[in-house]
């Protein structure tokens, strides 16, 4: 069925509220946005225009807030039907109940629906480009399934081909070659694949460098979880002498890291993506985004696993703002890891699109790059009177039922509040259905 196809080749955003977010966050009050063949054209005020111009839609901005699409950095589309399902659990809960239980239970169309109802409840809350890390690929057709339904949600995602934790058999490099073949022939298309392997902090060295290796072979990114043990105490340093630290690697969490290998990732080229709701609830350790802003390493934020999270980049920007005040040694005294709402909003756009390595097509307002756009209601009763600080009033007092408008290359998503995903209804149903197939409902 897919997103109602809405696709107007030239549209104008007239005098909105933008804020940009390159090289970093600055708002431009009654501006203008101009898009064109899914690019942005042009921005600035005034911009000029034909009323009789037929094929130029125009859409009054005036009370909206108008800033790049949302990128969440981390996420496992998969357990969308598999909400809640672990709120209270602790990450030692969670890896016996959801990934070492339930993900084994799960079909290829558990997998399919699971991805789809995640990656539109992405669009409907504003995030339109999406690292999707996968690890439930028991199957040649759990990846077709999982990918399928990223294609037909009509979100931008780089899907993490990821292994099973607790199935090595699973763990088969001619599955990652085939999928590299059959589901992604373009590097320039809206769905791109990253190598999303187990890693150096969970297996042995020899399949690490197995990993890192197949996914030099087919040209894949690698994104990866990381802490300090149980197995490489140091993960980073243990990738450099194998000769495997290399740029473009996406690392995930790492709150137990000392800032040595942090230093590594920095001077390697690397980006780390945090999840800071998950990493309080489950007790990852002390919040990372003041320290990685620190050490000047390139962060994107992401929402994780909505079993135990929310799964908007609001609650994320709030996570991770309040948390960069949290008193690491407790002395009191401030640590030097506070951020601004400034630095949290750029994390959730342009940092985490260069962590994706997508930083020239999206995550800000440039001439040239992917109309990727959310449009906020500026007058809502939350976020009136907008203008003192627009930018802290996205961070700290939006949600995501002041989501108006999506855009994703120039194409409404989402449109005066309503996603326009045709078959909503049925998606939910196939929810429903999965929920009660895995065993997961509520007594």
């Amino acid at each position: 069925m897919g997103i109602e196809r809405h696709h107007t080749p030239r549209l104008l955003l007239r005098g909105g509220l933008v804020i940009d977010t390159a090289p970093h966050p600055v708002v431009h009050p009654h501006t203008d946005v101009l898009v064109e063949d899914g690019r942005i054209a042009a921005v600035g005020p005034g911009l000029p225009f034909d009323d009789s111009d037929t094929g130029l839609e125009v859409i009054d901005a005036r009370a909206l807030v108008v800033l790049p699409g949302f990128v969440d950095a981390h996420r496992h589309l998969w357990q969308g039907v598999l909400r809640s399902a672990a709120v209270d659990a602790s990450l030692d809960g969670y890896f016996s109940r959801v990934l070492g239980e339930l993900a084994g239970r799960f079909t290829p169309a558990d997998v399919y629906t699971g991805n789809l109802l995640g990656a539109l409840e992405c669009l409907d809350s504003g995030i339109t480009t999406v690292q999707d890390f996968s690890h439930v690929q028991y199957s040649p057709e759990h990846t077709a399934a999982a990918v399928e339904a990223l294609e037909e949600a009509g979100i931008r995602a780089v899907f993490g081909y990821g292994y099973p934790v607790f199935d090595e058999s699973a763990r088969q490099a001619d599955w990652v070659r085939k999928a590299r073949t059959a589901h992604f022939p373009s590097r320039d298309a809206r769905v791109t694949m990253a190598l999303a392997p187990v890693g150096p902090s969970f297996t042995p060295p020899e399949a690490v460098r197995e990993d890192w290796l197949l996914a030099r072979e087919l040209g894949l990114p690698v994104a990866v979880h990381v802490s300090a043990g149980p197995v490489a105490m140091r993960p980073i340093t243990a990738l450099r002498e194998q000769g495997l630290l290399t740029a473009g690697t996406l690392y995930v969490h790492g709150n137990s890291l000392p800032d040595s290998e942090l230093r590594l990732i920095a001077e390697s080229g690397g980006a780390v993506a945090i999840t800071p709701a998950i990493e309080a609830s489950m007790r990852f350790g002390a919040p990372m985004a003041g320290r990685l802003h620190r050490a000047g390493i390139t962060t994107g934020l992401g929402a994780d696993a909505v079993t135990s999270a929310p799964g908007d980049m609001f609650s994320q920007m709030r996570a991770a703002l309040m948390s960069s005040h949290f008193d690491g040694d407790g002395d009191g005294e401030d640590d030097g890891f506070a951020l601004k709402a400034a630095d949290v909003l750029r994390m959730a756009t342009a940092e985490g699109a260069a962590a994706l390595g997508l930083g020239g097509e999206v995550g800000s307002l440039g001439v040239g790059k992917r109309a990727d756009l959310v449009l906020l209601r500026a007058d809502a009763l939350n976020l009136a009177p907008v203008a003192h600080d627009p930018i802290g009033a996205v961070v700290t007092a939006a949600h995501p039922g002041n989501v108006d408008t999506v855009l994703v290359e120039g194409r409404a998503v989402k449109r005066d509040g309503r996603l326009l995903y045709e078959n909503l209804g049925g998606v939910l149903a196939e929810a429903h259905r999965a929920t009660e197939r895995l065993g997961t409902s509520s007594p």
